[in-house]
């Protein structure tokens, strides 16, 4: 009996809608993640890109536990002398609530170009609405 390989054809890409409405950050961006990379499917081959498309909507609404609003801090960095850049995660909400969601399911995914492609498959909104009907997604709870 021989392994099965599967080829970049025979992957079937379908689409999910995720509502973040009141979901923990942290728990819904692992489902968000294992439906990207497609570990969830029985073809799963950690070398090539079988996973789904996933919109979340209502990016907005998320929550977190814990004193994590005011504690959690991101940082980014210029490039120059002193250039450290820090916001707190209750400021990100505001500014960009897409960005939390990003932060958190990139973490989760490899650190290479398997990764970064996974990535673009990451639609997020922070309204309930999405421009994506066109695609017929899969709503999931």
């Amino acid at each position: 009996m021989k392994t099965y390989s599967p080829k970049f054809n025979d992957a079937q890409r379908n689409w999910h809608v995720m509502d973040a409405s009141d979901r923990v950050l942290g728990r819904m961006a692992t489902e968000i993640a294992v439906k990207l990379r497609g570990k969830d499917k029985p073809e799963f081959a950690p070398h090539m890109d079988m996973g789904d498309f996933v919109i979340v909507v209502n990016a907005d609404k998320i929550r977190v536990t814990g004193n994590k609003l005011e504690q959690k801090k991101y940082y980014r960095y210029t490039g120059y002398p002193g250039g450290i850049r820090e916001i707190s995660l209750e400021k990100l909400m505001h500014k960009k609530p897409e960005e939390v969601i990003r932060r958190s399911v990139r973490g989760m995914l490899p650190k290479n170009k398997i990764g970064r492609e996974l990535l673009k498959k990451l639609k997020i909104y922070s309204g309930p609405n999405h421009p994506h009907a066109a695609q017929k997604p899969v709503v999931q709870e």
